[in-house]
């Protein structure tokens, strides 16, 4: 599985992903100051879910009906890298073609 890590996330969030034996590619690595767009656009021409916590990305894939592989969004009140990626480790073979919002004690999901 393969993932697109929002800027807002970080490159340790990014080592996370990439030591659980995924293929994380931080976006600041790819290109710096990348809009929504730019990271929606590179994400579906690489075939990667994006992980992000930029609720903006839900109002991209359905009311603009943006193509995508999957998101998964981060509302968590959690801020340490650790700590959001304990959160998710255990969905992500799951992210593809859904929108998952990720709160504490809750996962939704949404068919795309």
């Amino acid at each position: 599985m393969k993932f697109l890590v929002d800027a807002n996330l970080g490159r340790e969030f990014t080592s996370l992903v990439n030591k659980a034996v995924y293929d994380g590619v931080f976006i600041n690595d790819l290109r710096q100051n990348a809009s929504d767009e730019d990271v929606l656009y590179i994400a579906e021409n690489e075939g990667r879910v994006v992980i992000t916590n930029d609720k903006d990305f839900g109002e991209l894939i359905f009311k603009s009906n943006r193509p995508t592989r999957g998101i998964i969004l981060l509302r968590t009140l959690a801020t340490e890298p650790v700590e959001r990626f304990e959160l998710i480790k255990d969905i992500l073979d799951k992210a593809e073609d859904k929108f998952m919002v990720v709160e504490e004690g809750r996962i939704r999901i949404r068919e795309l």
